[in-house]
């Protein structure tokens, strides 16, 4: 694999070191957790990539799946950390075949994919039924904040589906997440300030997202004519 970092053009290099330097100073100033930290950097390398259709993007997202499921399990977030150990990091994985399988014209850029009718009522209809399970497992486990959690889930399966799909629309679906994770982590953050790392974080991983949708729709275009 060549060095992914040379295919950054300098908006989204600059959109990375703005990431990761308001991540790290927020860590700086409010925590001591070095988990958080190493989870909240390489989120936010992972989505970089993510936006331009490199697979190496999805590779992070199986990494940081592990490092999120961590975190989230110490402040008692099992839905989160349900979420991305048994299902946000097992379908990043599924994405990193489909990726490899789908290259655009054998270049690294993955081939846009618009999605069928059928498929986005498959979609709708594994939402809504992973969501149900997990509200009442999440339930049963006395999980923190539950209906902004059980609304994660929801988000995040979708996100994720549009992902392994995809298709130019995931960056909503995840940019709908952000929103979502921001307020779960702010209430984490009232109660534990060193959790403030994570909530912009999410608050950085929302920009990344909706940056991705952008550069999505600009790919989906260029190889549309192509």
């Amino acid at each position: 694999m060549k060095n992914p970092f040379k295919a950054l053009t300098k908006f989204e290099w600059g959109l990375w070191i703005s990431s990761v330097v308001i991540v790290t100073v927020s860590f700086v100033l409010y925590s001591t957790d070095y988990l958080t930290l190493t989870a909240s950097l390489i989120g936010v390398t992972a989505l970089i990539f993510i936006s331009k259709g490199m697979v190496f993007g999805q590779i992070l997202c199986v990494v940081f799946a592990v490092f999120y499921g961590i975190v989230s399990y110490f402040f008692a977030y099992y839905g989160e950390m349900i979420t991305y150990l048994c299902m946000s990091g097992p379908i990043a994985l599924m994405s990193v075949i489909s990726w490899i399988k789908h290259p655009f014209e054998k270049s690294e850029e993955v081939e846009v994919n618009r999605m069928t009718k059928k498929q986005i009522v498959m979609m709708m209809i594994l939402t809504a039924g992973v969501t149900g399970i997990f509200y009442f497992i999440l339930k049963a486990l006395g999980n923190a904040n539950l209906l902004l959690s059980t609304f994660s889930i929801a988000t995040s399966f979708a996100a994720a589906y549009m992902t392994f799909m995809r298709s130019a629309y995931y960056g909503v679906g995840y940019a709908i997440n952000d929103l979502v994770l921001i307020g779960l982590w702010t209430y984490a953050t009232m109660d534990n300030i060193s959790y403030m790392p994570m909530t912009v974080c999410f608050g950085m991983f929302f920009i990344n997202d909706i940056y991705g949708f952008i550069n999505w729709q600009r790919m989906k275009k260029r190889q549309n004519k192509n």
